[in-house]
């Protein structure tokens, strides 16, 4: 006896397939099913077993009750024969699946052919048949009306996404019908809030049909938009009265007559036979109802559709719309959700660095977006600032906690502070943010939310880095080994219940030609790899990125070469290409803190501008801004003073650093005052200044136009 498992083994699902194994009598042949305790003979029945091979043929079949008769399970025939041609491709494809990967496909609402030609309405799982078998087991439930209804609402509202929704209605649907359709209102499609229904012109597009397969040239498909006119007929005919109803009509002569243009016809009709329809509409209860959409059920015209019919129709519909709703609603957030990730991904490099970055969300679905964040900017005093970031959980809530992170990092970045003192603010902040009340049940928390922040220094070439619980940056110099950058370990932000230490800052130099990628752990994160496993794949991804390759390319290549196919975490990644300043375009003096420090630095200053060959009008500003700077660190600071001239695509930017730590504030003064008027000077000749603080010290900044 062969003892492989199969894939399910140890699953419920295995139990199941076992179950079904020993309902199907052994030798072959469609026998009486086995009970485990109901009085053989009775009639009521609708379960029905059939086993098959790897090559998807009947070895053994167990569909003896009278519901099922006239559908021929012959032992060694392929189990394709009992379904409709164009159902094949899919159903094969759904057994291929289930066979490749163990995983089963449970209750899908699928037809079988009878011997006359009619056809069996079923709910079919399939399984991978329980040790020592191999192939496939596949029961099939005979779909009694209102089995039918409960089992259909209960698969409509597994999605959140609006087009799952939308299929999963319509394949409810077909058990009524030949072909379904589910035409939605295009705000509805969008996410958009419906209040009351629109006096204008309606707008319908389809969202799902049912049976997947080819149609003719012309036939409304899901993502097609209704003709306008199609649009207006089927609005109109389930608002008469003012009220949402549904129709029927009956036979095609009857359908030619309402449409009235072939090529409303060609369509909306599935095909040139006779056949008739019951258009239903997707009413969403309120005062006064709203109409999201309509279904439509097509049949052929010797199947008049019966009251009783209609009433299981409207019902199913009528308990199902509260679902296509709130996957409008979903799609809604998702929008705004990706709206926000795209905000705040980073535009463009600049001058002195390159940057590209990708996003992907988990899912389709907002529940699947929101966490993680990626952004670079330049910041006012020529340098640029890199950050990524990732708050836990997903969805609308942990976007908006990411976007004020995002915003709060960047004035922070930009008022001068270093990445440090930004993640000790951002600590703050998220300790502040998180509401077990509110944060958790919205399924995100703040608090263990993790970032990293780099700034750039396009002068000194050098890198300042500081990681709050965030994966290392990886770093590909030009001409050296690539590898993740030693960052010493740290708890994410607002983790109270760890030993708080303050943040680290690592400084490394980072030469032109140098590559930095910053990433989420869902790029990196697998299953079947460690941690640092997964760092190395992305350490070698990135080291073959070509110096002249274009940056946006080569991050969806490396994002495309490591995501995982099943992805649990969305994928960011930000790529940034060092090209800093050439060495003739900065200069950097340093002087002594005495009397004669403006004067000097006018000096030096004045001769590079002739070099540069700067106009006389920005030389007189220019030197006018180094003279006061310069006089006010004498004044105020002590021990030596740095001058630095740099020449920036735009215009001249002028550093003065010193020892000091007061902050220069621009007061108000009076004429007469003795002091206080040197940064009001810098104030009106430059187009902004500021101030950055170092180790030593703090810079001042002033930037002036050529």
């Amino acid at each position: 006896m062969d003892s492989t498992p199969s894939p399910s083994s140890g699953s419920p699902f295995d139990m199941v397939s076992g179950a079904l194994g020993r309902y199907i009598p052994r030798g072959g042949a469609v026998g009486r099913p086995v009970p485990a305790d109901p009085a053989p003979g009775r009639q009521d029945q609708i379960l029905g077993a059939v086993n098959l091979d790897r090559d998807l043929r009947i070895t053994r079949s167990n569909l003896d009750a009278p519901v099922f008769a006239g559908v021929e399970a012959v032992t060694g025939s392929p189990f394709v024969d009992l379904l409709p041609p164009w159902d094949v491709p899919t159903v094969t494809r759904r057994l291929r699946q289930v066979l490749e990967t163990g995983e089963p496909h449970v209750a899908r609402v699928q037809r079988l052919r009878r011997g006359d030609g009619s056809e069996l309405v079923v709910s079919m799982s399939v399984l991978a048949a329980a040790a020592p078998q191999e192939g496939l087991t596949v029961s099939l439930i005979a779909m009694a009306r209102r089995l039918h209804l409960y089992a259909a609402e209960t698969a409509i509202g597994t999605s959140l996404d609006i087009g799952e929704t939308a299929q999963s209605l319509a394949e409810s649907l077909l058990a009524w019908g030949d072909v379904t359709a589910v035409d939605l209102d295009f705000a509805v499609w969008t996410g958009e809030m419906l209040t009351e229904q629109p006096q204008g012109r309606i707008h319908l597009r389809r969202a799902a049909l049912v049976p997947d397969r080819a149609w003719p040239d012309g036939y409304v498909t899901p993502g097609d938009d209704l003709p306008g006119d199609a649009s207006r007929l089927l609005a109109q005919a389930i608002r008469r009265d003012d009220a949402a109803q549904a129709i029927v009509i009956p036979d095609r002569a009857a359908i030619e007559r309402v449409l009235g243009s072939p090529r409303l016809v060609r369509a909306l009709v599935p095909g040139d036979q006779a056949a008739g329809v019951a258009c239903i509409p997707l009413v969403l209860d309120g005062a006064p109802p709203v109409v999201l959409g309509v279904a439509e059920v097509w049949r052929r015209a010797d199947r008049p559709f019966h009251d009783s019919e209609l009433f299981d129709l409207q019902e199913l519909v009528a308990r199902t719309s509260h679902h296509v709703d709130l996957a409008r609603q979903h799609q809604r957030e998702h929008t705004q959700v990706l709206a926000l990730q795209r905000r705040l991904l980073p535009r463009s490099g600049g001058d002195t660095i390159e940057t590209a970055s990708v996003y992907q969300p988990a899912t389709p679905d907002s529940a699947g977006v929101g966490g993680d964040w990626v952004n670079s900017f330049p910041l006012p005093d020529g340098r640029t600032a890199l950050v990524v970031g990732d708050v836990v959980g997903h969805g609308l809530g942990a976007a908006a906690t990411m976007g004020q992170l995002s915003m709060e990092a960047r004035a922070l970045l930009s008022a001068g502070l270093a990445p440090d003192e930004v993640l000790e603010h951002l600590d703050e902040t998220v300790a502040l943010l998180d509401d077990a009340e509110s944060g958790l049940a919205a399924g995100y928390s703040a608090l263990g939310s993790t970032c990293c922040i780099a700034v750039y220094d396009p002068v000194g070439h050098r890198v300042t880095l500081s990681s709050a619980g965030h994966l290392p940056p990886v770093l590909v110099p030009p001409d050296g080994p690539a590898g993740p950058i030693a960052v010493r370990p740290h708890p994410g932000l607002g983790a109270e219940f760890a030993l708080r230490e303050p943040f680290e800052v690592h400084a490394f130099t980072a030469p032109p030609g140098s590559l930095l990628a910053l990433y989420t752990d869902g790029l990196v994160e697998d299953r079947a790899l460690s941690i640092d496993e997964g760092i190395d794949r992305l350490t070698d991804a990135v080291s073959t990125v070509h110096p002249w390759d274009a940056l946006p390319q080569a991050a969806r290549r490396v994002v495309s070469a490591l995501a995982p196919v099943r992805r649990r975490d969305d994928v960011t990644l930000l790529l940034a290409r060092m090209i800093g300043y050439r060495k003739g375009d900065t200069a950097t003096w340093r002087l002594p803190a005495r009397g004669d420090a403006a004067a000097r630095a006018r000096t030096l200053v004045s001769a590079l501008l002739r070099q540069w060959r700067i106009r006389d009008h920005t030389q007189d500003r220019v030197l006018l801004v180094v003279d006061e700077l310069v006089a006010n660190a004498v004044r105020f600071a002590e021990g030596p003073i740095t001058v630095r001239l740099i020449r920036t695509g735009h215009g001249l930017l002028c550093e003065v650093g010193d020892t000091g730590n007061g902050r220069p504030r621009l007061g108000r003064g009076g004429l007469l005052d003795d002091g206080g008027r040197g940064l009001h000077v810098v104030h009106r000749l430059t187009t902004r200044w500021g101030v950055r603080w170092t180790d030593t010290g703090k810079v001042v900044w002033a930037s002036v136009e050529r």
